[in-house]
């Protein structure tokens, strides 16, 4: 056969993604915070995108375009909220305090009593006010007024060195302080080796330690502790309650922790009485002292979807308009820098803006008429849920939805993907109402594995120390209830929403009785 070059038409059906509707896809599946950051980003390189900052309505003749993610109930009878902003992203720039500064400082014959004076005129040199405020201590400061520094809290570090500043006042035991704090974990447990600081810094091992006995007894009791031990102990003698019983109880802390509490009060050869006192004792105690100056700012969940209960029955859903982007294709000034351009690439260039910010705002309605489909189905597939609480909870996949609203599962899933509903039983992800299904013992209804394990706490729950229920026997319960249940099954939804395992929970119940 001779090889010939030659021309062929071959028919094919393929499935293109095309650029639009990979960002559609991309912007279903975004949180609220997410989507605000792209729509961000979208206006600072897009000319043609500005915020719909005041409630203007469109102009008649089509100028305007916009993203039509109003407040919607499903009945469609709520009025339009007013425009939204973009969430503000900018962060004001954190300008270190003279405490941050690096130490640059030569080690040489620091150990051995020589160069104390210039340590003295070196960053080592601790002043209380400078440290705690990390600025000025008089009130001239003109950018920085007393306003600025009323919210501020005082973390655990500036605390220490505070204290570090007023209690040891040798160069060299500071420099040792200043790398023990360093070493502090967020509990204010000591993560490092003392070894190491002592190799770091060329001193003997000894006065590292020593530097660490002291800085012990700083405030808040426990810290510099290096294992739950030390930090139990440090706080008892600061109470002056660490006798032999209680040193003996710390010492077996691993009985205390499997709830051995009758092997434990033998270990310490005491009455029960006394024994109740030293367990109370304990539990008073500050496990992770750190904490106490470490003030984590909550991040709330902000909902994407509302619901209320309406006077004449049912529910209404509708979106938090406070969490949709809201930005309008600004067509007057298309038009106006369209005449006067002359530029082929430029003419290009606006009109793929242009079909960009077109696009942008579709997707956006788009994305919020999906996700108020989605939800309102979920209200109505989950009324019992809301009506009676979570032992009335129905078993649902994304195939329920899907098949109702005329959309692909995994469209559904995209849109269930980090999204909050508001409900009157609290906030929950719209993924929590999708539950697997657990046939029923007699051949009825299916019951919902979140309403199964609801059903399992009740039972340990309300258990008495002198019944404790087995794996098998709260399976024989369910089954007696109607639902087809295994032992392993049991166990399995047990450890999943942190319940111990029935011997762990009769000594826990028995030691609080």
């Amino acid at each position: 056969m001779a090889l010939t070059p030659r021309l062929d038409l071959k028919q094919t059906t393929s499935l293109v993604m095309t650029p639009q509707l990979q960002q559609a896809i991309k912007l279903l599946q975004m949180s609220n915070f997410e989507l605000a950051q792209y729509v961000e980003a979208e206006l600072e390189q897009n000319p043609l995108l500005e915020r719909d900052d005041e409630e203007t309505a469109a102009p008649e003749d089509g100028t305007g375009l916009s993203n039509g993610a109003d407040e919607e109930a499903i009945d469609g009878s709520q009025d339009p909220a007013p425009p939204q902003d973009s969430l503000d992203l900018a962060t004001a720039e954190s300008i270190p305090s003279d405490s941050d500064a690096p130490l640059d400082t030569s080690y040489e014959n620091l150990w051995d009593g020589e160069g104390t004076a210039d340590l003295e005129d070196s960053s080592l040199r601790f002043d209380a006010a400078r440290v705690g405020s990390g600025g000025s201590a008089d009130f001239t400061d003109s950018e920085n007024g007393i306003e600025a520094t009323l919210s501020s809290e005082l973390t655990l570090r500036d605390h220490l060195l505070e204290q570090l500043s007023v209690d040891i006042t040798d160069p060299g035991d500071r420099l040792i302080g200043i790398h023990l704090i360093a070493m502090l974990d967020e509990a204010g447990r000591l993560s490092g080796d003392l070894g190491d600081v002592a190799e770091q810094l060329g001193c003997p091992f000894d006065r590292v330690e020593d530097v660490l006995a002291r800085m012990q007894r700083f405030d808040p009791p426990g810290i510099f502790a290096r294992d739950l031990k030390e930090c139990f102990a440090i706080q008892l003698r600061e109470r002056d309650r660490l006798d032999p019983a209680m040193q003996c109880l710390l010492d077996n802390l691993h009985m205390f922790e499997k709830y051995d509490l009758a092997g434990l009060r033998r270990a310490c050869g005491v009455d029960e009485e006394d024994f109740a006192d030293m367990l109370a004792e304990i539990r008073s105690l500050q496990p992770k002292p750190g904490t106490l100056y470490e003030h984590e700012i909550a991040q709330p969940v902000i909902p994407d979807v509302l619901m209320r209960a309406q006077s004449d029955g049912g529910w209404r859903v509708e979106l938090n308009s406070d969490t949709l982007p809201r930005v309008l294709v600004n067509r007057h000034y298309y038009a106006d820098i369209v005449r006067g351009v002359r530029d082929k690439e430029a003419k290009e260039y606006l009109s793929e803006r242009l079909n960009s910010a077109s696009w942008l705002v579709k997707a956006l309605h788009q994305r919020a008429t999906t996700i108020l489909k989605v939800a309102a189905e979920i209200v109505r597939q989950q009324d019992g849920f809301f009506e009676y609480g979570v032992a009335h909870m129905r078993p649902l996949v994304l195939r329920d939805i899907a098949e109702v609203i005329d959309m692909h599962e995994s469209t559904v899933s995209r849109v269930t993907s980090n999204k909050f509903m508001a409900t009157p039983r609290g906030v929950f992800e719209l993924k929590y109402f999708f539950s697997a299904a657990l046939s029923s013992a007699d051949g009825g209804a299916t019951h919902s594995a979140e309403a199964v394990r609801h059903r399992i706490k009740e039972l340990c729950d309300a258990e008495s120390p002198n019944a404790i229920l087995s794996d098998d026997d709260i399976a024989d319960r369910l089954r007696e209830e109607g639902v087809d249940i295994a032992r392993r099954t049991v166990a399995k939804y047990r450890e999943a929403i942190n319940i111990p395992s029935s011997v762990k929970r009769r000594r826990i119940k028995s030691g609080r009785r």
